[in-house]
């Protein structure tokens, strides 16, 4: 047990303090107080009720006067009094009275000049065990005299009353700047407090001149970087852990004007239809150490069934960086060669790779554009089209153009590739076409790494003002035009055309954005 004092954030007398514990103590923790149970892997396998994704209507901030001209009010940036932020933390802390509570101080940003020191407080050893995975631990001598920069309270049993907490649900997830804390109630998906770092980091980065953002990052053996956008469910994860590559981390990383660097320490990825064959990387990931949350385990043997979905198909694994055996640690690496955005198009009329120009960049950040997959968010049930601003709208406490401006800066600065690579559908939309083969995804993604789409001739997609390789290695040359898999090419002219149309709707959201960048985007 610690001796630290947690008065200050209010929780005046729990139990009992566990600071820092190791995973193999936070097991024997999280197995006495029947949160979950041991895989026959060894990882620590748990369920989260009825919340299983993000609740993106459950997220407020306070709005205080420090931070009121500067945050992007709206659906995704709802604000909230300050006496709401009182009386549900005042509900947690009196909830935490007189039981055990779990504390892992951590930091957030490889890079020690944008370091922010994070302290996590927890109800459940598990959730403790997750977080400890997913930030960067500190050495002993860095423990010392730890002063939190922000501090996360996460009390799943707390369960908040919508009329009289002023909140949506029994969920709220709260984000003071001002005090810099966070308060989750209700949710016991671990998401919520690792998605909470993310917010304050984006918040805080910007305003430094390093852009935060929302993807995994990878270097090969010349030192060559790479950075993946794309929302959840879109590949970030499975296609950054190449074992030709060294992974720096898998989804949140800063841009500073002499690295990249990843903000945390570990990965939290998608399971389902996991398999040792088409990622070994994730699959071998997942041992003693890692939590495992939502996915169907044979109570008898143990053993994962990695392809049922029954929970949630937003089954998630949580492991430090170095369970992927060619981690790139620390998580730093020069200026990226080449941008890849990763979007699984359910209609299934976007080329499955085009090169981008610093302006088409531009534009298809600015958009975001995926399908939302099931289960990633409650209430989603089915892939859904989506544009979500730099591909982590839900995540940019400030307004986006702020992020595009100093992606564009950096782009043009650095002379970096860019590329548009579609990880969903061919041959026709969601339910009638199919997802594009994990190992015809790879082989583009590699030709865009190692420079041999610069070489290839391209031809102009009229629809999407894409430039579309004409040949790609590994890649039959017809899955190239999605057009030319379409059995009825009638039904998919119709498509594209309804897609570029919601690309053009969407764009008019933002205001001032140049004329070079409006000119490349889709046409049709």
């Amino acid at each position: 047990m610690s001796q630290i004092d947690l008065n200050s954030i209010g929780i005046t007398n729990p139990q009992a303090i566990h600071h820092n514990l190791t995973p193999a103590a936070l097991v024997e923790h999280a197995l006495r107080r029947q949160e979950g149970l041991l895989s026959e892997t060894g990882a620590f396998s748990v369920k989260t009720g009825k919340y299983t994704g993000r609740s993106p209507d459950d997220r407020f901030i306070v709005d205080e006067p420090e931070v009121r001209d500067l945050i992007d009010w709206g659906k995704v940036n709802k604000p909230v009094p300050t006496e709401t932020f009182d009386r549900i933390h005042r509900k947690i802390c009196d909830y935490l009275e007189e039981k055990e509570v779990y504390v892992f101080d951590g930091f957030a940003g490889a890079d020690p000049a944008y370091r922010q020191r994070i302290r996590v407080v927890n109800e459940r050893a598990s959730q403790n065990l997750f977080i400890r995975q997913l930030l960067l631990r500190p050495e002993s001598e860095e423990q010392n005299g730890f002063e939190p920069d922000f501090t996360i309270i996460a009390a799943p049993g707390v369960k908040c009353d919508p009329a009289a907490d002023g909140v949506n649900s029994e969920a709220a997830i709260i984000v003071s700047f001002a005090r810099r804390m966070v308060i989750i109630a209700g949710s016991a998906y671990a998401g919520e407090i690792k998605k909470s770092v993310f917010s304050v980091m984006n918040f805080l980065l910007p305003q430094k001149g390093v852009l935060s953002m929302h993807c995994s990052a990878n270097v090969g053996e010349a030192g060559d970087s790479a950075l993946f956008f794309g929302l959840s469910g879109t590949g970030k994860t499975t296609l950054s852990a190449d074992p030709k590559r060294r992974l720096i981390g898998d989804d949140e990383h800063g841009w500073s004007d002499s690295s990249i660097f990843n903000i945390e320490g570990g990965c939290y990825a998608k399971c389902i239809n996991l398999s040792r064959e088409h990622e070994p990387d994730i699959y071998n990931a997942i041992r003693f150490g890692a939590l495992v949350e939502n996915v169907v385990m044979d109570p008898d043997t143990r053993v994962f069934d990695y392809d049922d979905g029954s929970l949630t198909e937003n089954t998630r694994a949580g492991y430090p960086v170095e369970f992927i055996a060619n981690a790139q640690i620390p998580g730093i690496a020069g200026h990226p060669d080449t941008i890849i955005f990763l979007t699984a198009d359910a209609f299934g009329v976007l080329p499955p790779v085009s090169r981008l120009t610093a302006d088409g960049a531009m534009y298809h950040y600015l958009s975001g554009y995926t399908a939302k997959l099931s289960g990633t968010e409650r209430g989603i049930d089915e892939p859904t089209a989506t544009f979500s601003a730099c591909f982590g709208a839900p995540f940019l406490p400030l307004p986006p153009a702020e992020y595009a401006k100093l992606l564009g800066e950096k782009i043009r600065r650095h002379k970096v590739r860019a590329y548009l690579v579609n990880t969903g559908w061919s041959g026709g939309p969601y339910g009638v076409g199919s997802r594009i083969k994990l190992p015809l995804t790879r082989a583009m993604v590699s030709a865009c790494l190692d420079g041999n789409l610069e070489k290839v001739s391209t031809r102009r997609d009229p629809i999407f003002n894409l430039d579309v390789p004409t040949a790609c290695p590994g890649v039959p040359d017809h899955l190239l035009d999605p057009r030319a898999t379409w059995a009825d090419q009638a039904a998919y002219d119709a498509a594209a055309h309804k897609l570029a149309g919601l690309f053009q709707s969407n764009i008019k959201k933002f205001s001032n954005v140049a004329e070079e960048v409006l000119a490349a985007g889709p046409q049709g």
